[in-house]
């Protein structure tokens, strides 16, 4: 029987999402594998995490596409590019906590071609004077990450509901980086 390498890393993704800590016996067994099997597709958890932080930057270019962020206001390409990004948001939760990712001179180049996006869109925002100008590009792209992924938890949680991620996020972010008279 073949195994589906996406369909594995999608089952990894939703457990270490809720469990961060889970052993690759749990990974195996969520994705319906045995251990054994997991191993000959991922030598061991750093192959996997940097298997899903492939799946993420894949998923979050993929966001970045669909949501437009040269096209209308940059406040409304911010909308389109949070609820673009919902459905990797538990992904890119475990992602944003996986330091070994963000450590050393081997960051993948990945996430710097979507740092770049999102900056430039910010900075566009600043200069179109939708946003404020105090508040660099650099940082509004960290603000957003650390939003996209506390929204993830706290959906995971049970705390927020799924239907109110995008609005809470965008709110958030639009109301303290949008400039007022």
């Amino acid at each position: 029987m073949a195994v589906d390498r996406e369909q594995v890393l999608r089952s990894a993704a939703a457990l270490l999402t809720r469990r961060a800590t889970a052993t690759m016996d749990e990974v195996a067994r969520a994705a319906g594998i045995s251990r054994a099997t997991l191993h000959r597709h991922f030598a061991g958890r750093d192959a996997l995490v940097r298997a899903l932080e492939a799946l993420g930057i894949a998923e979050c270019e993929a966001a970045l596409d669909a949501a437009r962020p040269h096209d209308g206001p940059a406040a409304d390409a911010v909308r389109r590019l949070v609820r673009e990004m919902e459905p990797a948001a538990g992904l890119l939760a475990f992602l944003y906590t996986e330091n070994q990712l963000f450590e050393g001179e081997q960051q993948n180049e990945g996430w710097a071609r979507i740092d770049a996006r999102l900056t430039e869109l910010f900075r566009r925002g600043q200069e179109s004077g939708e946003f404020r100008i105090d508040l660099t590009p650099a940082w509004l792209t960290e603000a957003l990450y650390g939003l996209l992924a506390s929204g993830a938890w706290a959906v995971t949680e049970g705390r927020v509901a799924r239907n109110d991620f995008t609005h809470m996020i965008v709110e958030l972010l639009l109301g303290g980086a949008l400039r007022r008279e």
